[in-house]
């Protein structure tokens, strides 16, 4: 039997990079898939990448979860079709980088509002089904969460980051008494069509590696690959922490 089989999976920003990974893993493993993005054109790449595998990938876009009412609508709409929410992984987001000093209060509620905002409101929708299953909440946040950086300009990033860590802790201690569980996971660089700019220009990727004791970026798949090991039964005992994912960042 495939870990996730029988389980209902929503995944946020599914049209590329970790969110298309973690749509084709989690359905590999059994699961059913409902998932979203802003983008159409990448979200109907994904569609066609599991179509071709045998696969399937329920859901809509263009989604905008930093609005409220349209990230309730899709969850509730995949409630009312699956009659069940088992995990939620909220994996969207977007971000803007500048130095604190030059910062517009536009970026930072753009932040804010995606990359903290939609984990809230996605979260605080999917609650009560994921009660009734003893579901499971994963939230991407990030090792800007636990260091600082050479490279200028995350601040605003490393706040919402942060946050999410933050908060997933809080949902834990809440979640425990009805059974649900909720991980944060840190990804380190990872190599996805956002981060391309900085992998192909060898001095940001010199400074994006410095420290990476593995001294490469990492796989959009192996972060998947960690996500759909925490959502299985596997790990039943994990809830509250945040696993980093990093080629050995943080332990320099």
């Amino acid at each position: 039997m495939k870990r996730l089989e029988g389980k209902v999976a929503l995944i946020t920003g599914t049209g590329g990079g970790q969110g298309r990974a973690a749509a084709l893993r989690f359905a590999r493993e059994g699961a059913t898939v409902v998932g979203c993005d802003l983008d159409q054109k990448s979200q109907d790449e994904t569609c066609k990448l599991m179509q071709s595998e045998g696969l399937q990938m329920y859901g809509s876009a263009p989604v905008d979860l930093g609005d409220v009412d349209q990230a309730k609508a899709w969850v509730e709409d995949a409630a009312k079709k699956f009659a069940r929410i088992d995990i939620l992984y909220n994996n969207a987001s977007a971000t803007r980088f500048g130095p604190i000093g030059e910062f517009s209060l536009e970026d930072w509620h753009f932040v804010i509002r995606n990359e903290l905002d939609l984990v809230f409101y996605t979260t605080r929708y999917a609650w009560q089904y994921l009660a009734l299953q003893g579901g499971t909440i994963i939230n991407i946040a990030s090792t800007a969460a636990w260091c600082g950086s050479q490279l200028t300009g995350k601040a605003a990033h490393s706040a919402a980051k942060g946050a999410v860590v933050s908060f997933t802790r809080q949902l834990a201690v809440e979640g425990a008494p009805v059974g649900i569980r909720a991980m944060s996971i840190s990804p380190g660089f990872i190599k996805t069509p956002g981060t391309a700019p900085f992998i192909e220009n060898p001095e940001i990727r010199r400074k994006l590696l410095d420290g990476v004791l593995l001294d490469r970026p990492g796989e959009s798949e192996e972060v998947a690959a960690l996500a759909a090991f925490i959502a299985s039964g596997e790990a039943t005992y994990m809830t509250g922490s945040d696993v980093v994912i990093d080629g050995g960042l943080l332990a320099t």
